[in-house]
């Protein structure tokens, strides 16, 4: 999935068990939890830490779930306040 380089919106999805974070030219790649089918929604994003709804098989309902990129960028040795910066916001998207 790539997104276009003026896109200010980045993409949540997983395929998997792991979570796929795209933004313009990158895709991050990190383990999700091990009964995660899919996330539903984004209910909030705040440079850097999402708030999210996500179905998980053990599950009837979606749960809201937590993540945050800061540690994960920084694993990466991606500078998280410049990488995060132009992200207005996120959607779920599994194209």
């Amino acid at each position: 999935m790539k997104i276009p380089m003026n896109s200010d919106c980045a993409k949540l999805s997983n395929e998997g068990c792991y979570t796929i974070f795209s933004f313009r030219d990158s895709r991050l790649k990190f383990i999700a939890p091990y009964s995660l089918e899919r996330y539903e929604s984004v209910v909030k994003w705040d440079n850097g830490y999402l708030v999210v709804m996500a179905k998980y098989s053990h599950l009837k309902e979606p749960e809201e779930e937590y993540i945050d990129l800061i540690p994960v960028l920084e694993d990466l040795c991606i500078e998280p306040e410049n990488y995060l910066k132009p992200i207005k916001k996120v959607e779920v998207s599994y194209a």
